[in-house]
């Protein structure tokens, strides 16, 4: 007997979402057949010194142009239970509002000091840190005039699953219109990073995004 999972919404004004999203509920796969699902690490791949901090392209470069700030966070399941050894694969724009991609067409500027890609390990408490540019908010759609609000893009990978997040940027003025906040309704707050401060560092702010993994109260993955 098949079992079936939730049914996705789709995002308001969003094409890529009335493309790819299933109109079916998903079915869910077997407990047993789970591990001859891509993508699937029994261990994570090693991480070089310097990873986790994005403001550089390598640790003899030059700071990238923008605010610095810190990330730090727990990765924890429903029950509050820290999850070690998850690999964050993090990017984000640059405060101009441009990846560093080839797919990139905005013609923003670009900055030959940021990337914009980083990694980082969990540790055996389940918290991770990480340093990176604030990013700038960019026009996602022209034709409708929409803005997508300063956010940072987080994959999860660990055991069987790889889940993708958003952290976004309080009191952003375009938070209220972007569609994957709208899906979101009043669990948004949970990928609101929360402000704290660095005094003593060399980073203007610090923001903390706690990640909880399944369970009612989730972080919302894509």
């Amino acid at each position: 007997m098949e079992s079936f999972g939730r049914k996705l919404e789709i995002g308001p004004t969003d094409n890529t979402s009335d493309q790819r999203t299933p109109r079916q509920p998903l079915r869910l796969i077997p407990e047993a057949a789970r591990q001859s699902f891509v993508p699937y690490s029994r261990v994570q791949p090693g991480l070089r010194a310097g990873e986790n901090d994005m403001t550089r392209i390598a640790p003899d470069r030059p700071r990238a142009l923008g605010e610095p700030i810190e990330v730090t966070g727990t990765v924890t399941d429903e029950f509050g239970r820290p999850q070690r050894g998850v690999l964050l694969e993090i990017w984000n724009a640059n405060k101009f509002g441009r990846y560093a991609h080839v797919e990139d067409h905005s013609g923003l500027q670009l900055d030959p000091n940021f990337l914009g890609l980083g990694r980082v390990l969990t540790d055996e408490n389940g918290q991770y840190r990480f340093w990176t540019i604030s990013p700038g908010a960019y026009l996602a759609r022209p034709d409708i005039g929409r803005w997508r609000p300063k956010h940072i893009h987080m994959s999860l990978r660990g055991g069987t699953n790889r889940l993708v997040t958003q952290m976004y940027f309080p009191n952003d003025p375009y938070n209220d219109s972007d569609p994957m906040r709208i899906l979101m309704g009043d669990a948004f707050e949970c990928n609101v990073g929360v402000v704290y401060d660095t005094i003593g560092t060399d980073v203007a702010r610090g923001y903390r995004f706690d990640i909880v993994v399944g369970g009612r109260n989730p972080t919302f993955f894509e």
